[in-house]
C-alpha cells in the first residue's frame, strides 16, 4: 500500500507475539504443562466464542465483566448472541457437562489460549491475553485445594520466580455469604456518606467488592467491617482448616486475607491469590478457588470443583526480570553453499539430517542472490549454529562436505567428510562431543 495512511495496525490492546519473545512463551508453556502433567491433569482445549449466556449465567449479570468488558456481537447468519470467552472456567465446564466428562470419574483438566476483556488497556492488562489454567472437577476434600496450590509453587519454583506470595480464605458456601452479607450492608450503610461512588454503586449489588477497594480513603471503614470468616459454620471451617493443614505440612508459606473475595458469584470455600509487588498496580499473577455450585447452576448434577487461572503476559513480564532467559540458539547445522548442483546437495542432506533429529537451517537465496561463502559463513555464526557444513564445486566433485566447527572447545576446526558419512559425523559430534547439555530429540 503506497498511502501510508492507509496503514493497518493491531487492535490496541491486543499484541503480536514476535519471535524475540517467543522462547519465553515456549518455556513458560513447557514448563506449566509439565508441572500439571506430573500431577496428573490432562488438556482441554474448548471454543474461542460461545453463547452469551453461558458467561452471562456462569459470571453473574450484574458483575462488570458481563456489564462492560465482554466482546459480544450477534452471528450475522442467524442472530445467535455469542461473546468472545472473557476467561476459561465456564467453556471448561460446559464442556465437562456436553460431553458427560464426570460420568465415568472426577477429572483433572488444564487448559490455555486467549482471554477477551473490552478493558481500557494499561501495563499488565489487555484486551487479548493470555491464561493458563487447571480444573479439578469432582473432588470433594481440601487435598485438591492444597495439591492446585502445591502446583502452582511448583511452577514458580522450576521458572525461577520469586517474589510471589500466596494468600488464601475461605468465603464459606451460600447461606453464610448471605447472614455476612446483609450485617454487611447495614453496617455499609451506617458509613454511606464516607463512600465513593464506586462503593455506592455496589451497595446494594455487590457489597463484597467494596471491601476489595483501592482507594486509601475507605480502608478505615474497610478493616472495620464484619469479616465473613466469622460467619463459617463447622464444615466451612474444617474444609479451611484441612487446607491449611495440607499446606503446613508442605512447607508452603501462606498469609490468610480475610478480605480476599471474588466478584463472581460462582465460588466457595476455599479462594486463593498468588501476589507479587514486581508489577506495579497489577499485582495478582494466579488467581483460584472452589466453584462448587457452578456445575448445578448449568443444569449438572451437583458437583464439586476447584480451579485456577493465570496470567501469562504477567509471568512473562517476571520472567524477564529472571537472569538467564536469553534465546537457545537456533540450530545445531547451518548449511552452507554454492553453485546450482551444491545447492541440490545441500538440501538432500538437510533432509536427512533432520531425519536423524537435528535443527538445520539451510541457506536459502534472498533478493541479492545466494551470498557469497564469506556472507553465508556470518549468517551461520548469526544463527549460534553448532556447525557449519559447506559445500562448493570441489565438494561436488569429490562428493565430500566441509564440516566446521562454530561453537565452543574445536571452534573453526574443520574436516572433509565423504558426503554419505556427514549424518553420522555430525550427530556423533553433537552427542559425543563436551556440548552434552542438548536436549535432542531424537525422531527415528
Amino acid at each position: 500500500m503506497s498511502n501510508k495512511a492507509d496503514k493497518i495496525t493491531a487492535i490496541k490492546g491486543m499484541n503480536d507475539l514476535l519471535p524475540a519473545d517467543a522462547h519465553l512463551w515456549e518455556i513458560f508453556e513447557n514448563t506449566a504443562q509439565s508441572v500439571v502433567q506430573s500431577y496428573g491433569f490432562q488438556q482441554i482445549r474448548t471454543p474461542i466464542v460461545e453463547e452469551t449466556r453461558l458467561f452471562s449465567r456462569a459470571i453473574g449479570a450484574v458483575t462488570d465483566i458481563v456489564e462492560k468488558e465482554m466482546y459480544s456481537f450477534e452471528d450475522a447468519m442467524n442472530g445467535d448472541k455469542l461473546t468472545l470467552r472473557p476467561e476459561g472456567t465456564a467453556g471448561v465446564v460446559r464442556a465437562v457437562l456436553e460431553h458427560n466428562l464426570v460420568y465415568e470419574g472426577p477429572k483433572r483438566l488444564w487448559y490455555k489460549g486467549p482471554m477477551f476483556r473490552h478493558e481500557r488497556p494499561q501495563r499488565g492488562r489487555y484486551r487479548q491475553f493470555h491464561q493458563f489454567g487447571a480444573e479439578a472437577v469432582g473432588f470433594t476434600g481440601p487435598d485438591v485445594d492444597a495439591e492446585m496450590i502445591a502446583m502452582c509453587r511448583r511452577l514458580w519454583d522450576d521458572l525461577g520466580l520469586e517474589n510471589i506470595r500466596l494468600e488464601i480464605n475461605s468465603i464459606g458456601d451460600a447461606e453464610e455469604r448471605a447472614r455476612h452479607r446483609v450485617d454487611l450492608i447495614a453496617y455499609l450503610e451506617q458509613h454511606e456518606e464516607h463512600l465513593d461512588a464506586d462503593a455506592k454503586r455496589r451497595l446494594h449489588s455487590n457489597p463484597l467488592r467494596i471491601l476489595d477497594t483501592k482507594n486509601p480513603a475507605l480502608q478505615g471503614i474497610v478493616n472495620s467491617a464484619p469479616k465473613l470468616l466469622d460467619y463459617l459454620g463447622a464444615e466451612s471451617l474444617a474444609h479451611f482448616e484441612g487446607v491449611k493443614k495440607i499446606l503446613d505440612a508442605n512447607a508452603i508459606q501462606y498469609t490468610v486475607n480475610t478480605r480476599l473475595v471474588r466478584g463472581i458469584d460462582y465460588y466457595n470455600r476455599t479462594v486463593f491469590e498468588w501476589v507479587t509487588d514486581e508489577l506495579g498496580a497489577q499485582g495478582t499473577v494466579c488467581a483460584g478457588g472452589r466453584y462448587d455450585p457452578l456445575i448445578e447452576m448449568f443444569g449438572g448434577k451437583p458437583t464439586p470443583a476447584v480451579g485456577f487461572a493465570m496470567g501469562i503476559e504477567r509471568l512473562i513480564e517476571l520472567m524477564k526480570g529472571v537472569g538467564d532467559t536469553a534465546a537457545p540458539r537456533q540450530c545445531d547445522v547451518y548449511l552452507v553453499h554454492q553453485g546450482e548442483a551444491a545447492q541440490m546437495q545441500a538440501f538432500i542432506l538437510g533432509e536427512r539430517l533432520r531425519d536423524a533429529g537435528l535443527d538445520v537451517i539451510l541457506h536459502c537465496a534472498a533478493s541479492t542472490g545466494a551470498g557469497s561463502f564469506k556472507s553465508q559463513m556470518k549468517k551461520a555464526d548469526g544463527t549460534g549454529a553448532t556447525f557449519a557444513v559447506i559445500i562448493g564445486e570441489d565438494e561436488v566433485a569429490n562428493n565430500t562436505a566441509v564440516v566446521k566447527a562454530m561453537r565452543a572447545e574445536g571452534e573453526g576446526q574443520q574436516q572433509s567428510v565423504a558426503f554419505e558419512g556427514v549424518v553420522d559425523y555430525v550427530v556423533d559430534q553433537i552427542t559425543c562431543g563436551d556440548d552434552c547439555d542438548h536436549d535432542h530429540h531424537h525422531h527415528h
